[in-house]
């Protein structure tokens, strides 16, 4: 008798066709708002001398992946903004480990705000399935340790 390959059928509850154009399309503007309302609800945290580690997180990983994406060519004008962001982010780090408190001087706040403008406009010019392929990528630097991507633990 002869081997066979038993062929598995998965069933799939998608339709493929729509699933292809979810990911070719420019994401929807009320998921794009909610992120950008938690990153801004993140800096405004901050700013008022509240912030958490969830905080810093939430405007680091913005920080990150609009950081990968100028560096591949979209929005690279964010470059400069994202080098100040991470002093500012590695400053408040730093006065989080000795007072408790998440704060951020002048200089980071604006340099924030900046950044999450550029971030933006970097995440309505792509597609969904392009944005988290940076994502992915930012996931993967992070993993391997790459020096200027940062990461609280």
């Amino acid at each position: 008798m002869r081997k066979r390959t038993r062929r598995k059928i998965w069933a799939t509850n998608i339709d493929p066709v729509a699933h292809a154009i979810a990911g070719a399309a420019i994401t929807t503007d009320d998921i794009l708002n909610k992120l950008l309302l938690t990153e801004y609800n993140a800096l405004d945290a901050m700013t008022k001398g509240l912030g958490t580690v969830e905080h810093w997180k939430s405007i680091a990983d913005c920080m990150n992946i609009a950081q990968c994406m100028g560096e591949s060519g979209i929005g690279p004008e964010i470059l400069p903004h994202c080098e100040q962001v991470q002093k500012s982010l590695l400053k408040a780090a730093e006065h989080y480990e000795k007072t408790r408190r998440m704060t951020l001087d002048a200089a980071g706040i604006k340099a924030i705000r900046e950044m999450l403008e550029y971030a933006d406009l970097q995440r309505k010019s792509i597609s969904r399935a392009e944005y988290e392929r940076y994502i992915n990528k930012t996931w993967a630097k992070i993993q391997s340790g790459v020096a200027h991507v940062y990461e609280i633990s």
